[in-house]
């Protein structure tokens, strides 16, 4: 197999932008991740395109990548669909992997765009529900509460509670009944489980957020650049306990894109040579207790391929759709022991300065979460921070890092997570 370089990158800012489509946002960023790849369409030899909701938010279907590239320059170069909820775009990324890898192309883009606003908020919060296993919901309940975070069944911790209370979103509308957040009741649910297990606190988890509200500030390209304490995290609104409203990514809209090559293809378009060493992509499983989720076994297989361990990390980006889900994957990937997440918040380690730090970008609760375009955004991050291109928020001398994206839920895990690791 052939070594892959990244070798551009592009992506629009996140936001709520009613005035534009998928289409719209797809050409902005691929236009922009052409153009730092030096290429022009005639030279892509396959095209990966992510969306998760488009379905159920514009109606369009089955050719969503034709559609949104039809004015790209694209059409003609095989363009392949990729719906794989919150990690269809690094699922996209995956899979252009190998299409560099194999030899079946010299230069393959992943690249998400997603459209998830929309004037009547419960199509937005229908959509997002969708990624459960619709013929079993009731199994993200139970089941969850007892081994979704991998840990030996305790009897003797507190069982969760299922909150009642009023749901709130980012811009602070009042949902409720029907317009309740699932997801947030599933991560609610792990969160009490976790905190039981772990010694965890509502602080903790307000600290991460307030944490990647503070890098998301010096990110240009995030939905959230406001910094927010401690205090003010936790004295928003409950959405589902212990989950108040600054806990919770937000709804958005966005698009990111990624250009992979060969080395020799690089070298030849003079790009810096960041290699994306491995992109591990699973489907999860029902597991039972002590079992491993799919994040850490999508983990170990990245670090097995690319040669790389959790101890030569320089930074992360994770998938923190509510803020208890870092910490736990603290844990998950392997940069901390199970159950020590509160002392690796404590200790500094994630923070911008700190031995490893987790989601320079925001993360999903700054920058944004515009599902299908939130795994190649990840890839943006890491490629500008290991080119050094990041500004204040620049990680020193960084040379090695790792992204984690999941996606959906499917009985007692993640439905989808994908582990990607590059190295400069």
């Amino acid at each position: 197999m052939r070594d892959v370089i990244v070798a551009g990158v592009g992506m629009t800012a996140f936001g709520k932008f009613y005035d534009k489509s998928i289409r719209n946002l797809a050409e902005e960023a691929l236009n922009e991740a052409l153009k730092d790849a030096s290429i022009q369409p005639k030279d892509v030899g396959m095209v990966f395109f992510a969306n998760a909701v488009g379905g159920v938010i514009t109606g369009q279907e089955m050719i969503r990548g034709q559609s949104a590239l039809h004015h790209t320059g694209l059409l003609g170069t095989p363009i392949l669909n990729v719906e794989n909820a919150c990690a269809s775009s690094s699922s996209a990324l995956s899979m252009a992997r190998m299409a560099v890898a194999s030899g079946s192309v010299d230069i393959a883009v992943a690249i998400g765009a997603e459209k998830l606003t929309h004037p009547e908020k419960i199509r937005s919060l229908t959509a997002i529900g969708t990624a459960l296993d619709m013929e079993d919901f009731s199994i993200a309940r139970e089941p969850v509460s007892k081994i979704l975070l991998g840990y030996p069944k305790d009897e003797k911790a507190a069982e969760p509670k299922d909150s009642k209370k009023t749901d709130a979103k980012k811009d602070g509308s009042k949902e409720g009944g029907s317009q309740k957040s699932a997801f947030m009741d599933v991560y609610g649910i792990a969160a009490q489980l976790y905190m039981a297990q772990s010694g965890a606190t509502a602080e903790d988890f307000a600290k991460i957020a307030s944490k990647n509200h503070s890098n998301g500030a010096l990110n240009p390209k995030a939905q959230y650049r406001e910094v927010v304490s401690v205090e003010e995290v936790l004295n928003s609104r409950i959405v589902s306990n212990p989950l108040t409203l600054l806990m919770c990514s937000p709804i958005g809209d966005g698009a990111a894109a990624v250009v992979l090559t060969s080395r020799e293809m690089a070298r030849k378009l003079g790009v810096p040579m960041i290699k994306l060493r491995a992109s591990v992509m699973l489907s999860g499983k029902d597991r039972s207790a002590g079992e491993d989720s799919v994040a850490t076994t999508a983990a170990k297989k990245a670090y097995e391929l690319s040669g790389v361990s959790p101890e030569d990390l320089n930074l992360v980006e994770l998938h923190d759709a509510a803020a208890p889900a870092e910490m736990m994957l603290y844990e998950e990937l392997g940069l901390t022991k199970m159950g020590g997440g509160p002392e690796f918040l404590a200790s500094g380690a994630p923070y911008l300065g700190g031995k490893v730090p987790v989601n320079t970008s925001g993360g999903l609760l700054s920058k944004g979460h515009p599902i299908g375009a939130t795994g190649c955004a990840q890839i943006v991050e890491l490629t500008e921070q290991l080119r050094g291109h990041c500004g204040k928020r620049q990680v020193k001398k960084a040379r090695v890092a790792l992204a984690e994206n999941g996606g959906g839920f499917l009985g007692t895990d993640a439905a989808a997570a994908v582990v990607s690791i590059l190295t400069k």
